[in-house]
């Protein structure tokens, strides 16, 4: 299995950012993987945000999120980051890292789930 640890929720005004950090590990771990973030609104369907991919460096991001949001990585600690700038309170949502092959992450089924970090944006 591969246990993912989130961190840097939190409250934040709008037009505030955030950096949240989810670090990947286990035996199953798999360097081929992609990280992948979702988030879940309040009363609403999770949704895709963003992903990544540990070898290629090649990320994609949801048009909500684009110029707003950034990823970044840290290979040797198969750590990834989701920079969150010029918050808004639509942004508000439980963000969850995934990781599994890329097909997977992409289409919403990967295997590896993170517990969930809270974001919320007052205005």
């Amino acid at each position: 299995q591969v246990h993912l640890v989130e961190s840097g929720g939190g409250v934040v005004q709008a037009g505030g950012s955030l950096r949240l950090s989810c670090a990947a590990s286990g035996p199953t771990f798999d360097d081929s993987y992609a990280m992948g973030w979702f988030r879940q609104p309040p009363a609403k369907d999770r949704e895709f945000v963003a992903v990544i991919n540990w070898r290629g460096h090649i990320a994609f991001y949801a048009d909500s999120v684009k110029g707003r949001f950034s990823l970044s990585r840290d290979t040797a600690n198969h750590t990834v980051y989701l920079q969150m700038n010029s918050l808004k309170p639509e942004d508000t949502a439980v963000y969850f890292c995934a990781t599994d092959t890329g097909p997977d992450v992409v289409h919403g089924t990967p295997r590896f789930w993170g517990q969930g970090t809270q974001v919320t944006v007052f205005s």
